[in-house]
C-alpha cells in the first residue's frame, strides 16, 4: 500500500483536508411548504476560492436563476469535491425542520470522498450529529466563497426537482413559487388541496389543512 506524503509525516488525512480547502455547508429550502429540504457541502482550495469569487460566485439569493445555472458547472468543475443530500416532506413532517436539515447535512456530507474535520455552516445553528469542528457563521454565504458555492449548488438542485414535478403537479405552480407559499400558492391550496409532498406540519400553522 503507497503511502501520501501526510501520511508519511504522521498527520491525519482528515486535518490535511482542511489545511488546504476550506469545507462550506449550507441548505435550501427549509421555509418551503411543498417538498424536501436540500443541503449541499463543498470543498475549495484557496486557488479556486478565489477564481470562483472573480466569476461571481456570491450567495445565492443575491443571484438570478439565470445566472446561478450558469455558475452551476463551474462551481463543480473547481470543487475539489461535494455533496447534495435532501430530507422529505414526511420526514419533515415527522421529526421536524431542524431535525430534517440536519439529516439532509449529514447526508450531503457522507458523499464527500473525505471526511473534513471542520466545516463552516451558514447560520447560527450547530449541526448536533456532526462530530467535528463547525464554524456557524451568521450570512456565511456572503463571507464564505465555500459556503456560497454550496448555496448555489443547493438550491440549483432543489430548483431543478421542483421543475421536474411541476409536470406531475402543474396545478400547483411550482416552477414559479419553487414550493414556497406564496399568495397564489395558498390560494391554491384552498382549492384544490394538498399533495403528498406538500409539508402538512408548515400547513396545518396556517390553518390552510
Amino acid at each position: 500500500m503507497r503511502l501520501t506524503m501526510q501520511e508519511k509525516k504522521g498527520e491525519d488525512p482528515q486535518q490535511v483536508l482542511n489545511k488546504v480547502s476550506e469545507v462550506g455547508i449550507d441548505e435550501v429550502g427549509r421555509g418551503a411548504v411543498f417538498g424536501p429540504v436540500f443541503s449541499a457541502v463543498v470543498v475549495l482550495t484557496q486557488k479556486n476560492q478565489s477564481t470562483l469569487k472573480q466569476i461571481g460566485v456570491i450567495d445565492s439569493k443575491k443571484l438570478t436563476s439565470k445566472k446561478r445555472k450558469l455558475l452551476l458547472p463551474k462551481i463543480l468543475l473547481l470543487s475539489s469535491d461535494y455533496g447534495i443530500g435532501q430530507s422529505s416532506a414526511g420526514e419533515i413532517d415527522k421529526f421536524g425542520i431542524r431535525f430534517a436539515t440536519e439529516l439532509s447535512m449529514i447526508r450531503a456530507l457522507k458523499k464527500l470522498k473525505k471526511t473534513p474535520s471542520e466545516l463552516i455552516i451558514d447560520g447560527p445553528l450547530l449541526l448536533r450529529p456532526w462530530k467535528g469542528i463547525q464554524k456557524n457563521i451568521v450570512s456565511g454565504d456572503s463571507k464564505f466563497t465555500s459556503v456560497a458555492s454550496a448555496s448555489i449548488v443547493a438550491k440549483v438542485s432543489r430548483d431543478n426537482l421542483m421543475e421536474k414535478l411541476n409536470s406531475k403537479y402543474p396545478r400547483y405552480l411550482l416552477s414559479r413559487n419553487k414550493g414556497y407559499g406564496t399568495r397564489e400558492h395558498f390560494e391554491i391550496i384552498k382549492k384544490k388541496g394538498i399533495t403528498n409532498l406538500h409539508r402538512k406540519s408548515f400547513l396545518k400553522k396556517s390553518n390552510l389543512i
